[in-house]
């Protein structure tokens, strides 16, 4: 116990707001700052799903086929500004998420009675008769519309925080409301960094859920390039980096380092989302073009290697139920006859596409976040965009801002780069989040269906794999990979390729404990 963690991230969190943040980082530093009714267990290994108990006492079991959900708050709650944790804070966190336009209220908790209403007008939500509480047994219960089967897996998403009931009902940026775990935001400036520093309100309710923290402080530093953040990191002047260690370090940190770097898979890839609203992308033709042009062998070299980085050539990565593999855009394929996976580009039938669509000779303006990776694969895609015959340019922006600026439909993005990480093991964390029509939010920063796809007929689809994994998870499992064909055919996006996390520490650093979903766990992390 004690002591102070250094920590280094080469761009700042954007807002601290726990119901509106939705990049990967922020979700790391905050996870031992907020907590849900339920979440995964704080340890790594084959028990490590399904969801626990953390603010409520128990995991409740679905009642009335799935529509019911009754759950009883914990005793002795508080928030680290000494307040008590009531089941009115719970009733309230869940109407704000609403009100604030948390980028999952609608894919994830739209199935909750009054939810329906919250979205058409989040000023007024109440979703009255769908959150119940009683104050005297401490009890919350939920009432659904229509069953979720993975209403649980929602519970404990971070976007589900319990915050106090009289937070703004505002994004409240910079400015981090109270939470309830070990360690609490004292300090944030967006340009330099940010500092932990201990809850003096906590006291540890279940180890497996949110367990104690070691480190007495946890200072993180912004703004660093990774090639002085691994030099850092391997001087002992920081702990760790989160960032990835950069391709041109890779062999330092693996022959000289080796005790300190540690690889692991996670559910995540990248991909260029197409903007299905924005010439020329309007084109199916031309979206599929795109995605027959595409050297993913190239981006597999670019994202580290066959190490680290593989080709990927549909919407569901490697790992995640319902993924079966299939490739559409690969020489000699298509959707009617698929081949089993990708294997080299097919330049003179993307060719054959554009043509058919008309636009060459467009203008395409790629949008990417200003870090290293991200320019090399740009080039590329350039390159590509280029060989079909657009006049194709690349704009570089912050990674701080690049995630809610490409979402924006005001700023017409036509074709981003970006990264998806599940927020927990499902085919619809990728699916459906980000290509379902409730994800898509014209003119909000938070509408992560970045490609503006709405397509009722695999709506349906989704709705039906969703219900069937109610009672059959291996039927519904399958019908989620039915979801991957059908949106695959549409092609809002290229995938590219799927990768696994690089991450340096330094010599000091002890105890590291990596989750699937939680990735290393911060506050668990001991430094002598």
């Amino acid at each position: 116990m004690g002591g102070t963690l250094r920590v280094l991230a080469g761009s700042a969190t954007g807002t601290l707001d726990p119901q509106v943040a939705y990049l990967a980082l922020t979700k790391s530093l905050e996870t031992p700052v907020y907590d849900t009714l339920l979440t995964y267990p704080k340890f790594s290994g084959p028990n490590a799903q399904p969801v626990i108990a953390n603010l409520a006492e128990a995991v409740p079991t679905p009642e009335d086929g799935g529509l019911t959900y009754r759950l009883t708050l914990r005793a002795g709650l508080h928030f680290s500004d000494g307040r008590p944790v009531g089941v009115e804070d719970v009733a309230a966190s869940f109407r704000r998420m609403f009100k604030v336009g948390s980028p999952t209220a609608g894919p994830y908790y739209s199935r909750i009675i009054g939810a329906d209403l919250c979205l058409k007008k989040p000023e007024t939500c109440t979703l009255q008769g769908g959150v119940v509480t009683d104050p005297a047994t401490r009890g919350i219960t939920f009432h659904l519309r229509r069953p979720d089967p993975e209403f649980l897996d929602h519970l404990a998403w971070i976007h589900s925080v319990i915050l106090p009931a009289d937070s703004p009902t505002h994004d409240t940026g910079d400015t981090p409301p109270p939470g309830t775990g070990p360690y609490r935001i004292t300090h944030f400036d967006a340009t330099t960094g940010m500092l932990l520093e201990r809850n003096a309100y906590f006291q540890e309710w279940s180890r497996d859920a949110q367990p104690a923290g070691y480190a007495d402080r946890i200072e993180i530093t912004f703004g660093l390039d990774s090639e002085s953040e691994v030099s850092a990191v391997e001087s002992g002047q920081a702990d760790w980096m989160y960032d990835n260690v950069p391709l041109d370090r890779l062999g330092e940190v693996g022959s000289r380092y080796t005790g300190q770097v540690h690889i692991y898979r996670l559910l995540l890839y990248y991909f260029a989302m197409l903007n299905v609203n924005e010439p020329p992308f309007t084109s199916l033709k031309v979206r599929q073009a795109l995605n027959y042009a595409v050297n993913r062998h190239a981006m597999a070299i670019y994202g580290g290697g066959p190490a680290i980085s593989a080709p990927l050539c549909q919407l569901l990565p490697e790992g995640t139920p319902g993924y079966e593999q299939f490739c559409f855009y690969t020489r000699g394929a298509s959707p009617q006859h698929p081949a089993v996976a990708w294997e080299k580009p097919d330049m003179e039938r993307a060719r054959q596409l554009v043509r058919e669509s008309g636009t060459a000779g467009a203008k395409v303006v790629l949008v990417v976040p200003s870090d290293r990776r991200s320019g090399t694969v740009a080039e590329e895609l350039r390159g590509t965009l280029e060989a079909l015959g657009y006049r194709a340019s690349v704009h570089f922006i912050s990674s701080a801002i690049h995630f809610t600026f490409v979402q924006n439909t005001n700023n017409h993005v036509q074709i981003s780069l970006g990264g998806w990480n599940a927020d927990y093991p499902s085919a619809s964390s990728f699916l459906s989040t980000l290509f379902s029509c409730d994800s898509f939010h014209p003119g909000s920063d938070n509408s992560p269906n970045m490609a503006g796809f709405c397509n009722r007929d695999i709506e349906e689809l989704m709705n039906r794999a969703s219900d069937l994994s109610l009672t059959d998870r291996a039927a519904g499992e399958h019908a989620w990979a039915q979801v991957d064909r059908a949106l695959m055919e549409q092609a809002p996006a290229v995938p590219l390729v799927q990768t696994r996390r690089v991450v340096l520490l330094s010599k000091r650093v002890r105890n590291v404990i990596v989750t699937l979903n939680d990735e290393i766990l911060l506050s668990q992390l001991q430094v002598q």
